[in-house]
């Protein structure tokens, strides 16, 4: 089925009742995707200090209280059904991975949902870049790093980054096309040197699917909101709930719209 051309209503909703369960890059072309982070009343005030402190790596799109229903990045969507897979953690301990997240909810928890890298591989498709994971079917490549994130209460860790091969050419490309897009990470943090951000084989990735690397071709490394899972292994909260690595809330917000929709906000 073509879920690039269905709504984002419409694929939460095919999600929510169990239909689809993977990786959700390339779908709702146009649409911007969100990360999610869920912790206890008692982590909040530290985890927005982190987000603010790491902004490229955690560019905050909305903040989800009192209930699990979305309104700014899409009204009446569930952070806890509409993702197609939940990672949760206890103790900083990956413990579960479920398709419905429902029964963890609690009274007093904080949901956030984070920008995504996918919401810009449309610009770069457009730009007639290759983006390898979606044409050979699979999950991003993602990397724990060496860049140190800048810690806040007990949040701390590495820098996890995305990564795409391309031509030294398209790299440059893609670099002025996504320094333009703050609030989904922003321009790459490395291109073409993996071992200086401590990345020893870019064909085993921490996160995700490795991808094809053609001859001429060199990694391209940006941040990734997968970064937080990193940092409350660190933190270890009682329970945390976070998507599962290219598993995304999708929202009702076009890519091109969202960081002056996100600026209009501030303001």
């Amino acid at each position: 089925m073509n879920y690039s051309e269905m709504s984002p209503a419409k694929v939460r909703e095919l999600i929510r009742n169990g239909e689809i369960t993977g990786p959700t890059a390339g779908m709702c072309a146009g649409y911007a995707q969100a990360n999610l982070a869920v912790l206890p009343r008692e982590y909040v005030e530290d985890f927005k200090q982190y987000a603010a402190r790491n902004p490229f790596a955690c560019p905050v799109l909305e903040v989800v209280e009192g209930d699990p229903f979305t309104h700014s990045m899409g009204e009446g969507g569930n952070i806890m059904t509409d993702i197609p897979e939940y990672y949760i953690y206890r103790n900083g301990v990956l413990t579960e991975k479920v398709n419905d997240a429902s029964a963890y909810w609690q009274e007093g928890f904080v949901g956030f949902l984070i920008g995504c890298s996918f919401s810009f591989e449309e610009a770069l498709i457009r730009a007639g870049i290759n983006v390898r994971h979606i044409t050979e079917g699979r999950n991003v490549p993602m990397f724990k790093t060496s860049i140190k994130t800048v810690p806040a209460g007990p949040f701390s860790g590495p820098m996890v980054c995305s990564m795409r091969p391309m031509t030294p050419e398209n790299a440059e490309i893609a670099r002025r096309i996504t320094e333009k897009m703050p609030n989904v990470h922003g321009a790459p943090v490395q291109i073409g040197d993996p071992e200086k951000i401590g990345i020893k084989d870019v064909m085993k990735p921490d996160y995700g699917d490795a991808v094809t690397i053609y001859p001429g071709e060199v990694p391209v490394f940006w941040p990734c909101g997968v970064t937080p899972q990193a940092a409350v292994e660190n933190a270890k909260p009682p329970i945390v709930i976070t998507h599962s690595p290219g598993h995304m809330f999708i929202t009702d917000i076009p890519n091109e719209t969202l960081n002056d929709f996100l600026e209009a906000q501030k303001r």
